[in-house]
């Protein structure tokens, strides 16, 4: 049982290479980086009309590129407005990078950023504390609601925020993908944060909350998966499984069932004698 195997991310040395290896091996970043500069722009320009200051918020924003693209694309819909931007991440080095992304990258003097070196739950309570009334023109939350305890409340809380005609963007896998496949049969043994978009869409749903989705197609190819004691192979069921060292450590049940799972059409195709498990994301624009 998973309860008895250490997470991936107890191990962070082997978690990055996991993570490097899957940035590698996957299309993910580019089709997110496709959907920012093709699809995002058309939402941008909803936000925020005639404003001229817009309130961005970046939640679990990393190193900040992704957040930097996006705030370019704002600025292309909006040119005239300056942008107070808040960031909430809660990792130390993350931030220092974000800061030196900022301080080398040109063309951003009409950007004032605020760091927040907390998490979603603990910002939820220092906003709540200090009675804050400000309202956000758009709010992103891109691959982070695996790491927190309670999406949905998350995500109320986050939407709150909006200005009545703002966005709030959320990015995760599909509950289509290869994820949502493994995570449904083994969600007990395996990843310690099995959440996709299905499960968000079922509380939006719940809740007559309007949103749109939009799909995009990513693939990673795992084919050194099936070759036992193949170092990347390792790396890669680590990274699935989330589950540090998965062939040494989970039961011979578990690994036999999770390998023969991924080889099914519920989580990956074949393509040219390789095996590619389907990472497809979704984007949800939520009104507020």
């Amino acid at each position: 049982m998973a309860a008895q195997n250490r997470s991936l991310v107890d191990d962070y040395s082997r978690y990055l290479k996991a993570f490097e290896l899957f940035l590698e091996r996957s299309s993910e970043h580019q089709c997110m980086r496709d959907f920012i500069h093709n699809t995002l722009p058309n939402i941008l320009s909803t936000v925020g009309a005639g404003k001229s200051t817009l309130n961005v918020m970046g939640v679990g924003s990393g190193g900040g590129d992704i957040d930097l693209e996006i705030l370019t694309q704002l600025h292309t819909k909006h040119p005239e407005a300056r942008v107070e931007n808040d960031v909430v991440e809660p990792s130390g080095d993350m931030l220092y990078k974000y800061k030196v992304l900022v301080a080398k990258t040109s063309g951003l003097d009409h950007i004032t950023f605020r760091f927040n070196k907390m998490t979603a739950s603990e910002f939820e309570s220092d906003w709540k504390q200090r009675n804050i009334d400000r309202k956000f023109d758009f709010i992103h939350m891109i691959q982070m609601l695996y790491y927190v305890k309670d999406p949905e409340a998350t995500v109320s809380f986050f939407r709150s925020l909006l200005h009545k005609d703002g966005k709030l963007l959320i990015i995760l896998v599909s509950g289509d993908s290869g994820w949502g496949g493994l995570w449904r049969r083994y969600r007990d043994q395996v990843h310690s944060r099995c959440v996709s978009t299905a499960d968000i869409t079922r509380f939006l749903d719940a809740k007559r909350i309007p949103y749109e989705s939009h799909v995009f197609e990513s693939s990673m190819d795992i084919t050194e998966c099936f070759t036992d004691g193949d170092e990347k192979g390792e790396l890669m069921l680590d990274f699935l499984t989330e589950i540090l060292e998965f062939s040494k450590n989970a039961s011979p049940e578990l690994k036999a069932g999770v390998l023969e799972l991924l080889k099914q059409p519920e989580c990956s195709r074949e393509v040219d004698g390789r095996v590619m498990f389907n990472s497809n994301m979704e984007a949800l624009v939520i009104d507020p």
